[in-house]
């Protein structure tokens, strides 16, 4: 979803989300900075730890994109090589999508992202509740088994406001355009707009992990053993 369009008809939905290509194709093609990716004029923060390779994925819950490629990036990210961690930046290109960024971190600090971040987009989605409140977002809460009072103490934190925040802050370094959209170690990014669909995104995502694992310091063969991702076990 365009930061400047909050609607798109079925055609472009499909284009950017969930139009089929071939994997193997893709990995095959020679992906280009300012076509398929772009590259940061300044180096945005990352929190990973030393010799891992932090991807962002940028989301809005309400955004009906983020909701189709949720699934793709679970995917994905199953097969991630131990040196990559993946990471979720819920963003704010209106006031009014603060109180989602605020549901997020709540979660996060109660350690319920595991257990309800595919619920709120079922909610949200499926259900078509609005979540887009702290009163709508408690009394959800609360149905799903978390004390409400905790909740929104929570919530109105100084460390969830502070990760709100800091949110914002990543997504203006990007320079997030529309989101779903991915930031590979702070310094690339790209989206379904950039590399025309979001399951090519991943693969270009791929492509960019190998420029930052290529551009660090050497390693030892084990280390570098430990980075791939872990054989295929037998059908």
């Amino acid at each position: 979803m365009q930061r400047r369009e909050f609607s798109m008809s079925a055609a472009t939905l499909a284009a950017t989300v969930g139009l089929p290509i071939s994997v193997a194709h893709a990995q095959g093609q020679s992906f280009k900075d300012g076509a398929d990716y772009l590259t940061l004029d300044k180096p945005a923060p990352t929190e990973a730890a030393a010799g891992k390779i932090e991807i962002v994925e940028f989301f809005w819950y309400s955004c009906p994109h983020c909701n189709r490629f949720e699934p793709q990036l679970d995917e994905w990210a199953k097969k991630m090589p131990k040196d990559v961690v993946l990471r979720r930046a819920p963003i704010a290109f209106r006031p009014d999508f603060e109180p989602q960024q605020r549901l997020y971190f709540a979660l996060e600090g109660m350690n319920k992202v595991e257990d309800l971040h595919k619920k709120v987009f079922y909610a949200i989605h499926v259900e078509k509740q609005a979540l887009n409140s702290l009163p709508l977002i408690a009394d959800w809460v609360e149905k799903q088994g978390i004390d409400k009072a905790k909740f929104t103490e929570m919530y109105n934190s100084f460390p969830v406001a502070t990760k709100t925040r800091k949110a914002t802050l990543l997504q203006d370094a990007y320079k997030v355009d529309g989101v779903p959209a991915l930031g590979v170690a702070g310094k690339y990014y790209t989206s379904g707009s950039v590399a025309q669909t979001m399951e090519r995104a991943l693969v270009v995502t791929d492509h960019l992990v190998g420029l930052v694992r290529a551009s660090m310091p050497a390693v030892t063969s084990q280390a570098r053993a430990a980075a791939k991702p872990a054989p295929a076990k037998a059908q």
